[in-house]
């Protein structure tokens, strides 16, 4: 899968860019604030229809403008395939192949990405939420039907929520609440088991990849942690565990107004050598961990979707060091098409075996730089 052209007008700080991508790695040089991240973030909102630097869309618009369009020629399966999102101030609209897609799950997943930012490092040690956030973006490319799933357990969710705060104040409706645990139940055992076998799969590959980074001296495994669940493995296993857990917290829900147990609560913990990362592991092993898990999609997407996913790195060069980097760029050179932002080349093109095209970036115009 690679990206073969981009057009961007009125996107951020871009008016009016064209782009054709003919490398397998192309690097956006230049300083800071300069519109390198708004490059990488253009594609990222094109593969996922939403940014991962702000959830207004209206920043993505430039300030003077009422709609902003982005577009792109993906090749995937040895065929060309066009995407269109067009963003305006009441919302989005998006195409495939010119034909506009009325569901997420239907547009979602057409382009896959894997992006790879200075705040990644912190999905060892950073909240449940940062990690949550992963688990639903990285599975929702490769698996519509939990971007189905996750919607609407999020939409009954809320309902529960409002629902547990006006019985404190009016007359319950038994029947009620117990409509909306059971559509909270169905929906998130669905979630709850996608999580579960995405962890399972991630983690074959990030431990791959952590013993060759460690030189065979750690080794990583993953756990998904559910307050709803325990250690059911089965769709009506999770169902029925889910459901035993609602009713015991039931006192503690009426009491704090809102739902306690559930995917919205869940977290993924990281050991090496079986002690907790999270806990004990030094900052070292966290980053080690934080890449290993990062670079570990890239082949894990491979297996799902058949191809590689394009990988976005936006300026996190300059946080690893030198045996990171280079265990980076051996994981995605000649196989994996990427865009790097960086403000020096410093960390970057002397340890790369592949001519990459380079493009400087001054207060968002960009100059190829010439080759030979």
């Amino acid at each position: 899968m690679r990206l073969n052209k981009l057009h961007l007008g009125n996107f951020r700080n871009y008016r009016e860019l064209d782009l054709t991508f003919e490398k397998n790695i192309t690097i956006f040089l230049g300083e800071n604030a300069q519109g390198k991240t708004n490059l990488l973030e253009s594609i990222y909102v094109l593969a996922m229809t939403r940014s991962h630097r702000t959830n207004n869309e209206q920043e993505l618009i430039a300030w003077d403008q009422e709609e902003s369009y982005l577009a792109g020629e993906l090749e995937k399966h040895g065929s060309t395939l066009p995407l269109e999102i067009t963003l305006t101030k009441k919302g989005r609209k998006t195409k495939v192949n010119h034909i506009e897609q009325k569901k997420l799950s239907s547009y979602v997943g057409q382009m896959n990405v894997i992006l790879f930012a200075p705040e990644d490092l912190s999905l060892v040690k950073g909240s449940p939420q940062v990690r949550r956030k992963f688990l639903d973006m990285e599975i929702g490319q490769i698996d519509p039907i939990y971007l189905y799933n996750l919607v609407q357990y999020q939409r009954v969710l809320k309902q529960r929520n409002q629902y547990l705060k006006q019985i404190a104040t009016k007359k319950s409706d038994p029947l009620y609440l117990e409509v909306l645990d059971e559509q909270l139940i169905d929906f998130g055992s669905k979630v709850l088991l996608a999580r579960q076998d995405f962890i399972q799969r991630l983690e074959y590959w990030a431990n791959r990849l952590h013993q060759k980074i460690s030189q065979g001296k750690e080794t990583l495994t993953l756990t998904y942690l559910s307050s709803a669940f325990g250690e059911e493995t089965t769709l009506e296993g999770i169902t029925q565990s889910f459901g035993e857990a609602l009713k015991k917290a039931r006192d503690k829900e009426l009491f704090r107004m809102s739902t306690q147990v559930g995917p919205h609560r869940d977290d993924v913990a990281f050991a090496i050598n079986e002690r907790d990362v999270q806990t004990y592991g030094s900052q070292g092993q966290q980053r080690t961990t934080a890449l290993s898990v990062k670079l570990a999609e890239i082949d894990l997407m491979k297996e799902e979707t058949g191809e590689y996913p394009i990988l976005l790195l936006d300026d996190v060069m300059s946080e690893l060091d030198d045996s990171r980097q280079l265990h980076l760029l051996e994981t995605i050179e000649g196989k994996v098409q990427t865009f790097l932002t960086t403000t020096t080349l410093e960390h970057v093109k002397n340890k790369m075996t592949v001519e990459p095209a380079i493009y400087y970036v001054t207060q968002g115009v960009l100059q190829p730089e010439l080759q030979g």
